[in-house]
Parts: C-alpha cells; sequence; structure tokens
C-alpha cells in the first residue's frame, strides 16, 4: 500500500507542474531565473567556486550576488544545464523538481505520524496548496519554493532524533536544516521557532528533557552546529559582509512589510486569482488564499478532537493501532496555522513591531508559507480520527479540481534562450534588483552599461590586450603617457590587483565606485581579482570540512550496509 501511496504522491505532483513540461516559457514577478543561472554556470566554468560574484548584472559592473542570495537551487538546476538542457529547461525543471521532493518529504513526515492514508492527504494538500502555486507560477519564487522541500524533512529528522538517539538522524536533521539554510534566509527565520517547539513537543512527550537525557540535548547542538558548518561558505559571508552593500533598499519603499498585509476575505473567502503585484489594501493583483478545504479540514479536525477531549480522555490511536502524539499535537498544528495566518492580517502589527526580526520578511503574506505547512500535516489527522478510505480520496480529489485552474501560468509562450539573452530583455535582467545587492562603495546605481570593460584615463595606451572573467580582469599594454587605468567593475571587499605581478593599492572611483590603478610609461600587465576575506577564507574551510566529514560518514554507512549484505 506504501508504494501505491507514493506513487500517487507522484502523479500529484506531475498534475500540479504540468504547464512546467510544456514548450515555452512563463512570465512571473521574479524573471530573473535564467539570468541567475546562466551566471552560476559562468561561475562553474570560470572555476569560481563557490559562486559570489555575477559579470552580468548590476548593469553589466558585476556585483556580489551569490555572497548574499542563497544559491542552492541554481547549483540544483546546473545539473539540467549538464545534461545540454535549455535554460527556459532547465528553469521550469527546477521548478517542477520541487513539486515532487516537497510532495515525498511530507509524505515521509506525515505517514510517521498519522499512517499511509494520512500521509497521502497531507502530501497532496502540501503540493495542492494554493500559495504553493502563487509562489512559482505568480511570483516566480524559486528559492521561498524550495523552501518547502525542506520544512517536513527537517521536522521528521527531529522527531525521528528524539525517540531513537541514532546519530544517522542527527545527520539528516543537519543535512536539511543546512539545505534550508542555503535555499531562504527568510524561511529559516519564519520556520526555527516553530522547529524549536516542535522538538521540545516530542522530548516532552518522550521523557527525554535535556535534564533527563543531556545526550540528547548534545546531539541537538551537534547537528546545529553541523548544519551551520555546512552551509558556512554562504551564511557567514551574507550575515558579516552584508554592512558592505545597500541592504536598505530591500526594507523600504515598495518592500515596506507595513503595505502587504492581507485581508480575512482574502485568507479565507476569496477564489480571485491574478497574476499583478501586492499593492496598499485588499485590492491586490495577486491571491494570498490559505485554501479552502486546508482551512476547513482544519477546523473540522480541530472540532473532532475538542470533542474526544471533551467525551473521553482515551488517547487517539494511529492507522497502526498504537497512539498517536496525542490530541494535543493536532491542537498545536491547528493553533500555530492560525498564528501564521494571524501574522498576515493588519491587526498582527503590534506582533510586528515588538519582534523587529519579523520584518526583515518584507512581506507578511510570506508566512503564509507557515499556514500551508501547518494545515496540510495536520489534514492527514483526519484519517486516524476517522479510518475513512472513501474520504481521504475524495478530499484528494476535492482538493485537486478545487485548485485546478489556480496551478497554471498567466500564459505561456514560445521564448529561446538567445532571445532571453539579447536586446531588451537582456538589459532588463541586468538592470533588474540592481540595488538589492550593490556594494556601497557604489554611491548610486548606473544609468547606462559601460561602454567597455577598461578605459585609461588622462594618459595614453597602445597594444593592448583585455580579458575579463566572472571574477578577475586581466589587461596588458603599453603605456605611452602616464595615467590610471580604471576597469568597469564595481569595488566590494577583496577586489585586488597586481600590477606587473606586484600588490598595487586601488583607488575606488567616486561616483560609480569603479576600481583604478596608476601606470606609469612602459609595458605592464595589470590583473584584477575578487579574492576571499578573511570571513570568506574560514566559511569555505569550515564548510569543505563538514562536507567532507558528511561524504565520510554517507561513505562509511554505505560500506556497512553493503558488507551486511554481503
Amino acid at each position: 500500500m506504501k508504494k501505491v501511496a507514493f506513487f500517487l504522491v507522484l502523479i500529484s505532483a506531475v498534475l500540479a507542474s504540468r504547464w512546467l513540461f510544456k514548450p515555452g516559457y512563463f512570465p512571473m514577478h521574479d524573471d530573473l531565473q535564467m539570468m541567475r543561472q546562466l551566471q552560476m554556470e559562468k561561475c562553474w566554468q570560470d572555476r569560481q567556486i563557490p559562486c559570489r560574484w555575477v559579470p552580468d548584472m548590476g548593469y553589466g559592473y558585476g556585483y556580489p550576488l551569490f555572497n548574499f542570495y542563497p544559491p542552492l537551487p541554481y547549483y540544483l538546476g546546473q545539473i539540467f544545464r549538464w545534461l545540454g538542457l535549455a535554460f527556459t529547461t532547465t528553469a521550469k525543471l527546477t521548478f517542477a523538481l520541487q513539486f515532487f521532493l516537497s510532495g515525498i518529504t511530507m509524505f515521509l513526515l506525515a505517514t510517521e505520524l498519522w499512517g499511509i492514508w494520512g500521509g497521502l492527504l497531507s502530501a497532496v494538500f502540501y503540493v495542492w496548496a494554493p500559495y504553493h502555486s502563487v509562489d512559482v507560477f505568480v511570483r516566480g519564487a524559486m528559492n521561498e519554493a524550495w523552501a518547502f522541500v525542506w520544512f517536513p524533512l527537517i521536522f521528521w529528522a527531529a522527531k525521528k532524533l528524539v525517540e531513537s538517539e541514532r546519530f544517522n538522524y542527527l545527520v539528516w536533521l543537519a543535512l536539511s536544516y543546512a539545505l534550508l539554510l542555503l535555499s531562504h534566509n527568510i524561511m529559516v527565520m519564519i520556520f526555527t521557532p516553530l522547529m524549536l517547539l516542535w522538538i521540545l513537543f516530542w522530548m516532552i512527550k518522550r521523557s527525554k528533557l535535556p535534564w533527563q537525557k543531556p545526550k540528547l540535548l548534545l546531539q541537538f547542538i551537534l547537528s546545529g552546529l553541523w548544519a551551520l558548518g555546512l552551509a558556512a561558505f554562504f551564511t557567514l559571508p551574507m550575515f558579516f559582509e552584508k554592512k558592505y552593500t545597500h541592504i536598505e533598499t530591500m526594507f523600504s519603499g515598495y518592500f515596506d512589510w507595513r503595505a502587504h498585509f492581507v485581508s480575512l476575505h482574502q485568507l479565507f473567502i476569496s477564489r480571485f486569482w491574478g497574476w499583478g503585484p501586492s499593492i496598499w489594501g485588499p485590492n491586490d493583483g495577486m491571491p494570498f488564499p490559505v485554501g479552502h478545504l486546508h482551512w476547513v479540514l482544519a477546523l473540522v479536525i480541530f472540532f473532532l478532537v475538542v470533542l474526544k477531549l471533551i467525551t473521553d480522555h482515551r488517547p487517539a490511536r494511529s492507522a497502526g493501532g498504537s497512539p498517536i502524539t496525542d490530541h494535543y499535537l493536532i491542537i498545536g498544528l491547528f493553533f500555530f496555522g492560525l498564528l501564521y495566518a494571524f501574522l498576515t492580517h493588519q491587526r498582527s502589527v503590534f506582533i510586528w513591531q515588538l519582534v523587529k526580526p519579523l520584518q526583515l520578511a518584507q512581506f507578511p503574506w510570506r508566512l503564509l508559507a507557515g499556514v500551508v505547512f501547518c494545515f496540510s500535516l495536520l489534514g492527514g489527522a483526519i484519517w486516524p480520527l476517522l479510518k475513512k478510505r472513501w474520504l481521504i480520496l475524495v478530499l484528494i480529489l476535492g482538493v485537486i479540481v478545487w485548485n485546478w485552474n489556480y496551478f497554471r501560468p498567466e500564459s505561456m509562450g514560445p521564448l529561446p534562450d538567445k532571445e532571453k539573452f539579447s536586446g531588451q530583455a537582456w538589459e532588463v535582467q541586468q538592470t533588474a534588483g540592481i540595488y538589492d545587492y550593490l556594494p556601497k562603495s557604489v554611491p548610486r546605481a548606473p544609468t547606462a552599461p559601460p561602454g567597455g570593460d577598461w578605459q585609461f584615463l588622462t594618459g595614453k595606451v597602445e597594444q593592448v590586450k583585455a580579458q575579463k572573467g566572472t571574477n578577475w580582469f586581466d589587461w596588458q599594454g603599453k603605456v605611452i603617457e602616464p595615467g590610471e587605468l580604471q576597469v568597469n567593475i564595481f569595488h566590494f571587499p577583496g577586489w585586488r590587483a597586481w600590477v606587473d605581478r606586484k600588490l598595487a593599492p586601488i583607488k575606488v572611483e567616486k561616483d560609480l565606485g569603479l576600481m583604478r590603478v596608476k601606470l606609469d610609461v612602459g609595458d605592464h600587465q595589470v590583473y584584477f581579482r575578487l579574492t576571499n576575506t578573511p570571513i570568506r577564507a574560514w566559511a569555505n574551510l569550515v564548510s569543505l570540512i563538514s562536507w567532507w566529514a558528511l561524504l565520510l560518514v554517507a561513505t562509511k554507512k554505505g560500506w556497512q550496509r553493503w558488507l551486511v549484505a554481503k
């Protein structure tokens, strides 16, 4: 039966992602997926690993995109590129893959709680949640969509670690949390408090509180440190070097959190679906539904559990006949789902003012991801409560049919890679979001692309040869009259220059923050390169050791299984 249920989860993911397998491409709010993938590919080709500096964005002056923007989906997307697929196809398949994996991870978690039938229902509800479609087909939020994959895996690994205290679950918890860190910064902030409460719940449930089981506490601490180590190459520079960029623009103007609350009608009643922007007030061009079947089923389950608590005090039973978590887990999931929904509404503004880190979310409606997780996981609890297979099948069919028209793009048209990476489309992608990670050495964003890769100011040169990579620039020429060589690349900590293989001081131009070096008469070779700052170097080393340790553990476990099988 488990194989059949797993197959049905995959079928539901195929149906949800059906448009992503059709020819062409579709418009989205964050229409930079192909551009980011191109920059990631150039990093791989140039051996800039981990990728930090992208050469074509920032109007062609380059900036440290992947020093701050979580890179995981684009590392995964590179696999499709190595298979020879077009950038359009790569973006669509990377979106589609997360539908499948999120369904699988939710099935894994929910089956652990509610049995196979409950796991199947939770997984389908998770895949077919309306906000899941908003992330893909409306917003084009690749990173946030991929965060959906890791939430259930983190919660599953945490529960299993409490129950068994086995090292392999510690590894799974570290890996899944690291992958969330590498997928979406804000979702880490949104879900970590719930994860900690989840761990505490299971510790209480299994009588394994820290003073009762100090070894278990150490396992969780080790898992957290290991996760931070795996993601250190990204998270440490992102955190410590954000002061060098204009990140203030990401939380002001349109991105001010006060402008993006949603109404109760939008959350629970409206059937509106659109592909427009989020604006002040209730007349947004994009939808924000919790999902009718999601909240109705959650409410029904809550009342059933309350009724059972009133009528008898016997514990609920799981699909396998053993006591399930207990009624309090169901009640907790219900209220945390409501809490996440409440935080998207204007009435919660006092919480946003009190809990300052929440404001980093930019859009309160982002917390719908928490509603989706809690209510989808909760939905599977209808199986151990009622044990009606026909009801499970009706609910699965109902959520797919009811939300069918949500899971589609606004339009789908032909768009070859060549067209996306040329002309006006190319220019738009070069300049979109230019202030997001613009170095602070740049006082203002450029209004036009550079006329070339370099300029020689005040003097005269001849016989010039120049080459530019993703994070380097090489110039050779004969200086007839002394002057300054300016490279049309924004300055950022870590950029260094060598003149005739000797480290040379860099002068930062005041208008656009471009880099210059002085050259005297004669033949010269000038080489610019983005090097690792101390924090980047240490972060890379920590991650290298952490991934090596993970590989060592995985290899050892694999050999042990092989020897036992033999």
